[in-house]
C-alpha cells in the first residue's frame, strides 16, 4: 500500500505540476460564485434552484469530467513517452500498483476538489434563499430542500402485453397477416391498449390507487405533495386546461377535493395534500375529472406520482455529490486504461470520443427503437434499412446499455427536485459505475500496461 500511495503523491504533484489543479479550482469557484449573479432567477423558490443548482453543478461535473480525462491521459501516457515511468518501473513495484496509484490519485484530487465546489454550493444556497419572499421561502424548506422518496401506481405492465396479444390473436382469425408485418402490427395494437389505460376522454374521470405499505406509519399527520404531467390531444385557445381533483374516498376515509386548477399541458405540476387521506391498510385514492372538450393523456412512466418526506436535504446533498464522485471515478479509470496502451494525443482523442457518445445517447437510444441507422421516411413513416444494421445496430444496443449503467442515475435533477437519493441509489451507484465499468476499465488498462514495452526507445525529436 505504500508503494501505491507514493505513485498517489507522484499524481498530486503532476497536478501542480501542470498547474491543472490550480486552474480547475478557480474555474470550480468561479462558476458557483459567477453563474448565479450572472443568470438572474425569476424571483421563485423553483427558479432559484434551476439557477444554482442545476447550472452549478452541471458546470462543476463537466468542468471535473474534463479535466480528470485530460491529466488521467497525460499522467500515464507522458510518464512513458518522456521515458519517466521507466525510472519507477524498475523498482520493485508491480505495474498494476503503478496504475492503481495513479487512479487513487486522480481520485482524492477530484475528492478535494468537489469536495471544495460542492461545499461553495451549499453556502451559497444557504445564504441566498434568505433573500427569497417569505411564502417562496417556506416552498423551498418544505418542497425543495428536502429529500422526498415517491410512490406510483403498480405497474401495468402484463396486463397491457397480455391484452395486446389476445387482441393480436382475434385479428388474425379475421384476417391472417404476413410474418414479416406481425410485429409491426404487434407494435400498433400494444400502443392502443396501451393509450387506453393512459387516455381520460372529455367529461370522464381516472382514478389512481397507491399502496403505500408501511410508508403509511411514516407520513401519518404528515401533508404529501401531488406531481403531476399530462399531454392534450388538441390546444385550447389559453393554453392551459381545467382539472379537477379528488383524494380520498369519501365515507370511507377522509376525503379533498381541489378547487378548479389551470393546468399546462407537458409540464410537471405540484400540488399539496392534506395528510391521512388513505385507508388503514394505507391505499390512497386520487381522482381527476377531465371536464375539458378534449382528450388528455396521463402518461403510465411519469403521469402521476406521491411524493413525502423522507430526510434532510444537507446528507441528501452529500449523497448527489458522492455519486457525481462515481462518475469522476470511471473517467479516471477511462483515461488511464485509454493511456495505458495509446499515446497521449489519441489517449485524449479516444476518451474525449466514449465521453462524446455517452451523451448522445438519445442518437443511440433512437437507432436501437428503430432497428437501423438510415432513420424513417417521412413519407411514410417506415424505417429504411441497410446492409450495416445487422452489426451496427447490435453495438449501438450493447453500447446504450453499457451507458445506462452510468447514466441511469441523476443527482443534479434529483436534488434540484428535491428528490431523495437513498443509500440503496448510493450504493448501486457505486457497484455499477465504479466496481463493474470502472473495474472493467482498470482490468484492460493494467493488462495493456503490462503488456506495453516500456524500454523501447522513444524518439524526442
Amino acid at each position: 500500500m505504500q508503494r501505491i500511495l507514493a505513485i498517489a503523491g507522484l499524481t498530486w504533484k503532476a497536478a501542480f505540476r501542470f498547474r491543472l489543479f490550480l486552474v480547475v479550482a478557480a474555474l470550480l469557484l468561479a462558476s458557483v460564485i459567477g453563474l448565479p449573479l450572472l443568470i438572474k432567477d425569476d424571483g421563485t423558490a423553483r427558479g432559484f434552484t434551476q439557477i444554482l443548482l442545476t447550472y452549478t453543478l452541471s458546470t462543476i461535473t463537466a468542468l471535473l469530467g474534463l479535466s480528470t480525462l485530460w491529466l488521467a491521459c497525460g499522467t500515464l501516457a507522458r510518464d512513458i513517452e518522456e521515458c519517466q515511468i521507466q525510472m519507477v518501473a524498475v523498482k520493485p513495484i508491480g505495474r498494476w500498483q503503478i496504475w492503481l496509484g495513479k487512479w487513487l490519485g486522480l481520485l482524492s484530487l477530484n475528492a478535494a476538489l468537489l469536495a471544495l465546489s460542492g461545499g461553495g454550493v451549499y453556502a451559497l444556497l444557504q445564504w441566498r434563499s434568505t433573500r427569497l419572499p417569505v411564502l417562496e421561502q417556506a416552498i423551498l424548506r418544505n418542497e425543495i430542500l428536502v429529500a422526498r422518496a415517491s410512490l406510483k401506481e403498480q405497474s401495468f405492465s402484463g396486463e397491457i402485453q397480455a391484452e395486446a396479444d389476445r387482441v393480436l390473436q382475434e385479428r388474425l382469425k379475421k384476417k391472417p397477416v404476413d410474418g414479416a408485418d406481425l410485429p409491426e402490427v404487434r407494435k400498433q395494437i400494444l400502443e392502443q391498449v396501451k393509450a387506453s389505460y393512459q387516455i381520460i376522454p372529455p367529461g370522464n374521470a381516472r382514478v389512481w390507487q397507491i399502496n403505500l405499505g408501511l410508508t403509511r406509519h411514516m407520513v401519518r399527520d404528515k401533508p404529501m405533495q401531488l406531481r403531476i404531467k399530462f399531454n392534450s390531444a388538441a390546444k385550447s385557445a389559453s393554453g392551459t386546461f381545467t382539472g379537477l381533483w379528488q383524494v380520498g374516498v369519501p365515507q370511507k376515509t377522509q376525503a379533498w377535493r381541489s378547487q378548479p386548477m389551470s393546468l399546462a399541458p407537458d409540464t410537471f405540476h405540484e400540488f399539496t395534500i392534506p395528510p391521512n387521506l388513505f385507508d388503514d391498510a394505507g391505499l390512497l385514492t386520487i381522482s381527476f375529472l377531465n371536464s375539458n372538450e378534449t382528450a388528455l393523456l396521463f402518461s403510465l412512466d411519469e403521469g402521476l406520482e406521491v411524493l413525502y418526506h423522507e430526510g434532510g436535504f444537507g446528507l441528501n446533498f452529500a449523497r448527489g455529490l458522492s455519486v457525481i464522485f462515481c462518475w469522476m471515478s470511471l473517467l479516471a479509470a477511462l483515461g488511464l486504461a485509454a493511456a495505458s496502451f495509446l499515446s497521449f494525443p489519441v489517449a485524449a482523442f479516444f476518451s474525449l470520443g466514449i465521453l462524446t457518445m455517452s451523451l448522445s445517447s438519445g442518437t443511440l437510444a433512437n437507432v436501437v427503437a428503430e432497428g437501423t441507422i438510415m432513420g424513417s421516411d417521412s413519407e411514410s413513416g417506415r424505417a429504411g434499412h441497410s446492409a450495416m444494421d445487422v452489426v451496427i445496430v447490435p453495438a449501438f444496443r450493447a453500447a446504450l446499455n453499457l451507458i445506462n449503467l452510468a447514466k441511469g442515475f441523476s443527482p443534479i435533477d434529483a436534488l434540484s427536485t428535491g428528490r431523495s437519493i437513498s443509500w440503496t441509489d448510493l450504493g448501486r451507484a457505486f457497484a455499477q459505475i465504479v466496481l463493474l465499468l470502472g473495474g472493467t476499465a482498470g482490468l484492460i488498462g493494467v493488462i495493456g500496461l503490462n503488456r506495453r514495452e516500456l524500454a523501447t526507445a522513444q524518439s524526442n525529436q
